[in-house]
C-alpha cells in the first residue's frame, strides 16, 4: 500500500501536479473521455489545483474552468477563473449570466473528516448532493459530472437519485486511489430533463 502512495506522490511531484489526486481524474478521462477541447468546466473543491492543471491542459485556449474552493488556490492560467467561496453560496443565476451552461462539473469536495466513518460518509453524501443539484441547474443537456463520495449506507440511495437525473451513471474506483480509502467516484452523463 505504501508503494502505491509513494509512486503517485512521486509521479505528481515529477509531473508538476499539486497533489496525487490528479491521477484519479486522468484515469477517469482515459476511461470516459468527457473533458474535451473548448469545454466549460465548473470545478468544486478545486484547491490545491491538481485537477485544475490537468483540465487546463485538456481544454486548451478556447475552454474555461471556473474553480471553486473555500481554501485559497494559486493558479495563474489564462483559462482558469478561481472563486474563493463555499459551493453552497454560489449563485446559479450569476454563473449562468457570466459563463452560460457548463459542459462538465467536477467535484473533489470532501468533508473535514472526524474519524467516524458514518459521520464522514453522511457529510460526503451531502457535498455530492450539492454538486448533483448544481449540475441539474448549470449543465448542458449532454453534460457530464465526475464527483467523489465516501462509501457507506446511503450510497445506494445516492446512486438511485443519480440514475433518476442522468442517463448514464457509472461507479468508478481509480487505481490511483489508495486501496484502503473509502472514496469512490461517480461518473454521470446526459441529463434526463
Amino acid at each position: 500500500m505504501r508503494q502505491i502512495r509513494d509512486y503517485y506522490f512521486k509521479k505528481a511531484k515529477q509531473e508538476g501536479y499539486a497533489a496525487r489526486s490528479a491521477y484519479k481524474l486522468i484515469e477517469a478521462q482515459k476511461k470516459f473521455r468527457f473533458i474535451k477541447k473548448g469545454s466549460k468546466i465548473l470545478e468544486l473543491g478545486a484547491s490545491p489545483g491538481a485537477w485544475t492543471k490537468f483540465c487546463s491542459l485538456e481544454i486548451g485556449k478556447n475552454g474555461i474552468i471556473v474553480a471553486v474552493d473555500i481554501k485559497p488556490m494559486k493558479f495563474d492560467n489564462y483559462n482558469v477563473n478561481f472563486i474563493l467561496k463555499d459551493a453552497n453560496e454560489l449563485s446559479y443565476d450569476e454563473l449562468l449570466s457570466e459563463y452560460g451552461r457548463f459542459n462538465c462539473l467536477l467535484s473533489d469536495m470532501a468533508p473535514n473528516t472526524t474519524g467516524r466513518k458514518d459521520v464522514d460518509h453522511y457529510r460526503s453524501i451531502g457535498l455530492a448532493q450539492i454538486a448533483m443539484d448544481m449540475a441539474g441547474h448549470l449543465l448542458t443537456p449532454s453534460g457530464a459530472v465526475f464527483l467523489k463520495v465516501f462509501q457507506g449506507p446511503d450510497l445506494n440511495d445516492f446512486r438511485k437519485n443519480a440514475i433518476a437525473i442522468f442517463k448514464k451513471v457509472r461507479v468508478f474506483k481509480p487505481k490511483s486511489s489508495r486501496p484502503e480509502s473509502v472514496e469512490i467516484f461517480f461518473y454521470m452523463e446526459g441529463l434526463r430533463c
